[in-house]
């Protein structure tokens, strides 16, 4: 029988840490298991208790659904953590209770991290005085995942998350110890082996490609700068030597390890990496595994050698662009297309991404902006154009958003919000403001983008997956090129046929990826079965997509693996090109070289898509 204990937290309830854990197996295509909470120990109303505070053990890096039951409701977040290790996971309660406010994009307002695990935000809010019951879900579980829970525990301080046991968990090269696979690094000199063999076989690749990446056999207008045209019933980019383009590129290209997370869990790694002391003006200090993997294979002029071997690497995989995020040294080098995300609108001081639209300060912010990324580099003719943003999280919280800009100091878009809101104050009325504010948002920085570089294309805003609110879609026809993030199998033809529907705009992809639990890593936000069933992903995912005919782009994300311990907001996500020790993953390169091939005649109808599905299970 287990009892009750008492904990320096604050009166936390628990199970007997001595008794035998409680064990879950996943299995099948959803798999949910549920306590009551008398059978744990703890009480049914959990007003003044902070955090849910769980030692436990995953087998896998599969992340779960955490569920609170109640009379009236139940409640789902997800929970990932550190796999193979027995954590505290201190979950805050407060994520149940009120949406997160936290945040400029989907991602930082949609998890946020600890120290052995990261939490989902969204979802039913609520008080937590009726708990029936908790569970755990998990959804496609991938050779029976266990999950050991030997203590659970209510507590009004913060109790501390971290790994429990078997420290460190990360070792020299940044892989995860407490696990294993065919081809774990073992020394340096076996990565030197594989290194040089590597770039023995690196060719130049047989894609047809021009100087600029667009398809040589190939004539349309050049006007010296990329732009878009409708050819044929077909959309496509045009180089700046009028060669018909289709973008293919993945994100984050850099030497940056990602991790930004080693402070106050120095003993989780077997050694840390160095910290770059002297990083250039503008960027911030390069540490991390990645970054240190490819001191040693480089050597003392490994800053410079990385860039010739990664332009390499596109070259021979058939990428004929830089994508987002990615260190401007590879743009500079001026050997491939290269895309610009935008910063400095003030969305970070904003409100849930929205800027003081309304107040006279911001088209300065805005001209600023401009005038500092796009100026110089308004006659660049390997420059595809620019993103503004990504991810803007307020579709859907809207009224959120007002909330926020009500209850702050008195700012100029505050005096807007509450001259418009005199006429009504409902949640449609909400809407209407926050959509204006949008229209101002995009006639600012849409006019300050083109004062200081008319040459090149703006290719708008990377909305999340599915078809965002009419106001946003109507207002989208002010770009030159649709984009937006899409993490799913496939993209909807339904989706993408409304999109140009409403704005007659060529569309890209900003964002996707598929990943395989293992390794210590979690898949990503789409799972498939192994490494060559990532391959199969991508092809089917950039072939249909590119079946379209107004579909003119894809890019990956991203480079390289996440941090086996969690980037900033925890994610540590097995979707790179290549690991963390610097080497590919050859099922996918060898797929997308595949697809690559065959993207020019899939996109202009005279040969079918690759139509097999992945395997997830």
């Amino acid at each position: 029988m287990m009892r009750f204990l008492m904990a320096a937290a604050g009166l936390a309830l628990a199970l007997n840490a001595a008794a035998a854990p409680r064990r879950v197996v996943f299995e099948g295509a959803e798999s949910e298991h549920r306590w009551a909470v008398e059978d744990l120990d703890l009480p049914r109303d959990w007003t003044g208790y902070n955090y849910l505070a769980l030692e436990l053990r995953a087998s896998s890096p599969q992340r779960f659904s955490l569920i609170v039951y109640s009379a009236d409701r139940v409640q789902r977040r997800q929970l990932h953590p550190l796999p193979g290790v027995w954590i505290r996971a201190a979950v805050p309660l407060q994520y149940f209770r009120q949406p997160n406010r936290a945040g400029f994009d989907l991602a930082s307002v949609g998890k946020v991290p600890r120290d052995s695990f990261w939490i989902s935000t969204g979802g039913v809010y609520g008080e937590l005085n009726a708990v029936d019951a908790v569970g755990v879900a998990m959804q496609a579980p991938l050779g029976g995942p266990v999950l050991d829970i030997r203590s659970a525990a209510l507590a009004k301080e913060d109790p501390g998350s971290g790994v429990l046991d078997r420290k460190p968990v990360v070792d020299e090269f940044g892989q995860w110890i407490p696990a294993d696979w065919p081809g774990k690094a073992r020394s340096l000199e076996q990565l030197r082996k594989e290194w040089a063999a590597e770039e023995a076989a690196l060719g130049a690749g047989d894609f047809g490609y021009c100087r600029y990446g667009g398809y040589r056999n190939t004539r349309a207008r050049a006007t010296g700068f990329f732009r878009v045209e409708q050819v044929d019933g077909r959309w496509w980019f045009v180089d700046p030597d009028g060669h018909l383009f289709f973008s293919t590129s993945s994100t984050g290209i850099g030497a940056g390890g990602g991790d930004a997370r080693l402070k106050g869990r120095e003993d989780y790694f077997a050694a840390l990496p160095p910290v770059d002391e002297a990083p250039p003006p503008g960027r911030r200090p390069q540490t991390g595994f990645y970054t240190w993997n490819l001191q040693r294979r480089h050597g003392p002029e490994w800053k410079t050698k990385w860039i010739e071997l990664a332009l390499r690497r596109l070259d021979a995989w058939g990428m004929n662009t830089i994508g987002n995020w990615s260190d401007s040294a590879l743009w500079d080098a001026r050997r491939k297309a290269y895309a610009v995300n935008l910063r400095g609108w003030g969305m970070e001081t904003g409100y849930m991404g929205m800027p003081d639209v309304f107040s006279e300060e911001f088209p300065r912010i805005a001209d600023k902006a401009a005038a500092e990324q796009c100026g110089p580099r308004r006659n660049d003719p390997y420059l595809l154009g620019y993103f503004i943003a990504n991810e803007p999280p307020w579709p859907g919280r809207e009224s959120l958003v007002v909330d926020l800009i009500l209850e702050r100091p008195p700012s100029a878009i505050q005096r807007e919000a509450k001259a418009f809101l005199a006429g009504g104050d409902t949640p449609e009325r909400r809407r209407q403001f926050i959509y204006r504010a949008f229209d101002r948002y995009l006639e600012v920085i849409n006019a300050a983008i083109r004062r200081h570089d008319p040459n090149h294309l703006n290719l708008g805003l990377r909305f999340g997956g599915g078809v965002p609110p009419a106001e946003m879609l109507r207002a989208s026809r002010a770009f030159d090129v649709y984009s937006m993030n899409v993490y799913s199998t496939a993209v909807n033809p339904k989706v993408l046929e409304e999109i140009y529907r409403v704005t007659g705009r060529p569309i890209i992809v900003g964002e996707f990826h598929f990943g395989v639990p293992g390794r210590g890593l979690a898949p990503g936000l789409v799972q498939v079965r192994d490494q060559a069933e990532r391959g199969a992903a991508y092809r089917y995912y950039v072939e249909q997509a590119a079946a379209f005919p107004a579909f003119i782009g894809t890019s990956w994300f991203q480079w390289v693996d996440q941090p086996s311990t969690g980037r900033m907001d925890g994610e540590n996500y097995n979707i790179g090109l290549v690991d963390v020790t610097d080497r590919p993953y050859r099922e996918l390169i060898e797929a997308m070289k595949a697809a690559h091939r065959r993207l020019r005649s899939v996109h202009a109808g005279s040969t079918p898509p690759f139509d097999r599905k992945p395997r997830a299970q």
